[in-house]
């Protein structure tokens, strides 16, 4: 607690900053953890499906295992829209990708920011420190060592807090930028994959070969009388 008083009122904000930067930190950790389901094996299913039933039955058995992560919301918005073709199922697809990658990257900016403005925010209470311990120069002919050391003891808090946040700043944004570009890699395989399914055409049935066609003998019975006829 002394050691917060004696780093002056620069260091509460970066305190601050650090509780913000924490929270962050976790709730993105926490949600990039649900988003990150592995979806090959629903891939695999999906595309089974579609090649035997089609894409609504694909669409079902999708929407029955609940899967949440943004590489299923991207297969659910084109198989959705494949009976309009492939052309607006990619469309539909784009657009899913979008708004999924607005959700997979939120918060990773303001760790971004942070990590820049920690450091700013520590030199800013160096340099307070440093103007104190110049005033009590100007004030006092000899001044003692603990007037000298209250100004110096802010500055190098305020510089060791600035650093110590844009770390920790710097190497969480890294951690979750990485994961959230593994879950945006497997959403984009779905949406290059899904239009070649629909694409895709069943290999044709042989044609079953049609019996030879004869003529029936034609008979010719002789008839008594006038009349004759050929039959």
């Amino acid at each position: 607690m002394q050691l917060i008083q004696a780093a002056g009122p620069v260091f509460y904000v970066i305190v601050a900053l650090s509780v913000y930067v924490l929270f962050l930190t976790f709730a993105r950790a926490q949600t990039l953890a649900r988003l990150g389901q592995d979806p090959t094996a629903l891939i695999e299913r999906a595309r089974a499906t579609t090649a035997e039933s089609g894409p609504a039955a694909a669409l079902a058995e999708l929407d029955y295992a609940g899967h949440g992560s943004p590489a299923a919301n991207v297969m659910r918005a084109g198989l959705s829209r494949a009976e309009r073709g492939p052309q607006a199922a990619e469309a539909a697809m784009n657009s899913a990708l979008l708004a999924e990658d607005s959700r997979i990257y939120a918060g990773l900016n303001a760790l971004g920011t942070a990590a820049q403005i920690a450091p700013l925010l520590g030199l800013l209470g160096t340099v307070i420190g440093m103007v104190r311990s110049f005033l009590v120069f100007s004030a006092a002919s000899n001044p003692t060592p603990a007037e000298l050391g209250q100004g110096i003891s802010e500055a190098l808090i305020n510089t060791a807090g600035g650093l110590v946040v844009a770390i920790l700043a710097y190497l969480a944004r890294n951690a979750l930028r990485a994961q959230a570009d593994r879950i945006a890699t497997a959403a984009e395989r779905v949406r290059e994959e899904v239009p070649s399914w629909l694409t895709r055409t069943p290999a044709p049935v042989p044609a079953t070969p049609r019996p030879a066609h004869t003529e029936p003998d034609t008979v010719y019975v002789p008839l008594t009388g006038a009349e004759g006829a050929v039959r």
